[in-house]
């Protein structure tokens, strides 16, 4: 079986904990793609030279959930260079056999526009930075500033900028505990694959 589930969204909106629930409840492999765009950030020096040599090993490095390898994953992925190098890691992960999930920013706009299932997970400003200041602590003031910026960043670039995708189910967890969010994710799925098998 071949199924792709798209799930894009700001930072801190609860797509990756969405994105894990979701695989497991349906068997399906899983790509956090963020975690492709922190390797290249983490690893340094020419981010296009890294993105091209960017080898699976590479996402398992320590520190890729930290504030800092989140806005360097920010600016690598600003450069065009650097996401076409990365697309066709995504895309031959996406229709591999067994199906697969993928979140990041721009999947279902750009990498996998014919996924069969689209999810834009997405919350205020205010509450993923609060969410986000949880994870690593500091000044929640500036982790506000730091989320803004990004977001920013993300939805203003002139390549694949963060947006929904046009055929895309909102999920809004701005005011919605996480286990609401993954039901309303998993409905979505199971909508279609029994469409897939009517």
């Amino acid at each position: 079986m071949i199924f792709t589930v798209a799930i894009d969204g700001p930072a801190a909106a609860g797509k990756g904990t969405i994105s894990r629930a979701v695989a497991e409840r349906f068997g399906l492999a899983h790509l956090d793609t963020g975690l492709l765009y922190r390797a290249v950030g983490a690893i340094g020096g020419d981010p296009v030279a890294a993105a091209r040599a960017l080898r699976p090993e590479d996402l398992s490095r320590d520190g890729l959930r930290s504030l800092e390898a989140g806005q360097a994953a920010s600016r690598v992925a600003a450069i065009s260079e650097v996401r076409a190098a990365l697309v066709e890691f995504q895309r031959r992960f996406a229709r591999r056999e067994g199906g697969a999930v993928l979140d990041g920013r721009d999947i279902g706009t750009v990498i996998c526009p014919e996924a069969e299932v689209k999810l834009y997970v997405t919350a205020s400003p205010e509450v993923r930075a609060h969410r986000r200041w949880l994870e690593v602590g500091g000044d929640e003031t500036r982790v506000l500033a730091e989320v803004k910026e990004r977001d920013a960043r993300d939805m203003g670039r002139a390549d694949a900028p963060l947006r929904p995708a046009e055929d895309a189910v909102l999920i809004d967890t701005t005011g919605m505990e996480i286990g609401a969010a993954v039901a309303a994710a998993c409905a979505a799925v199971s909508a279609r694959i029994g469409e897939g098998r009517g």
